[in-house]
């Protein structure tokens, strides 16, 4: 289906998660694999793989990652204990060196990733729900053509005892949305760039260079749209997500890698020039250009 404006797309590929269920899933005749990249998520790990385990009991998904990154507070051992395959993400693929951030993990767990259909979850979500799951794969399930699904959500906000029910996302909806509105707006009807989300078919996500670190999101937005265009995209109301939000002054270097990386296609596409980035002065935090990259998976091995 050709789609003549971004509000198009976001009309026919937007659903929301209850369009599927857990029986969809069962029924289904490919095999689905999810991942959740973790680094010291004890807090919420335990219960998410928990329900995560039960899916995977009842045939709605057939392979259930934990790639662990590092963490010092028992992650990886509680992750086990709950029903998950656990890997170190320093342990796959050695040769390519050392782990340089959430996107090199997320690329190095294809190798260990065997679904036809690969969901990514977030394990720092608080109050997890199985839908978030089911309706991520549910479109690549229903739509032959569909190859690409992102999640998009409320995100609340809690200071103290202040709450704000949608005071979240703040990278999302003061830089990420408006620079793909500006500079690629084809990207525009994508109501959550840096949702961490997704569900894709495998053939694709190994076909796709994998920015290394907070970036990965945007920089995968820009990927799958050249490879399969907006016909093959789609995303997938989730409700709610519920996670600790970081200070103010901690999100600055998340904001430098999308900037980053949205400046980096923009210099390859020939719309900026002479790209010449310095470090973000006085915040050791923050990650020091240039970006890395690594090659798609199919290349790789």
């Amino acid at each position: 289906m050709p789609f003549d404006s971004p509000e198009h797309w976001r009309q026919a590929r937007s659903f929301h998660h209850s369009r599927y269920d857990e029986a969809a899933l069962v029924a289904r005749e490919c095999t689905a694999s999810v991942c959740l990249p973790a680094r010291d998520c004890a807090a919420t790990i335990g219960p998410i793989v928990e329900l995560l385990a039960g899916l995977r009991e009842r045939g709605a998904i057939d392979q259930l990652v934990v790639i662990d990154g590092g963490s010092s507070d028992g992650t990886a051992a509680i992750a086990a204990d709950a029903g998950a395959s656990v890997f170190s993400e320093s342990a796959l693929m050695p040769a390519s060196g050392p782990v340089a951030g959430k996107g090199d993990a997320m690329w190095r767990s294809l190798s260990v990733l065997d679904g036809d259909l690969v969901c990514f979850l977030d394990a720092d979500v608080l109050e997890f729900p199985a839908h978030y799951a089911i309706g991520l794969l549910g479109p690549l399930i229903e739509f032959d053509e569909i190859e690409f699904v992102k999640a998009y959500y409320r995100r609340p906000f809690r200071q103290g005892e202040l709450l704000l029910a949608d005071g979240g996302g703040r990278v999302n909806h003061l830089l990420a949305r408006p620079a793909l509105a500006i500079f690629y707006p084809a990207l525009a009807g994508i109501s959550q760039p840096l949702a961490g989300e997704i569900a894709a078919r495998r053939s694709l996500l190994q076909r796709l260079p994998f920015a290394t670190g907070y970036g990965v999101e945007i920089a995968m937005l820009f990927d799958v749209l050249e490879q399969v265009g907006l016909d093959g995209m789609a995303q997938v109301d989730l409700d709610t997500h519920h996670n600790s939000h970081k200070p103010l002054l901690e999100l600055t270097g998340m904001a430098y890698s999308v900037l980053a990386q949205i400046a980096l296609r923009l210099e390859r596409d020939g719309r900026l020039l002479e790209l010449d980035p310095a470090p973000l002065l006085g915040d050791d935090r923050a990650p020091q250009p240039p970006s890395s990259e690594r090659p798609p998976m199919a290349g790789a091995r």
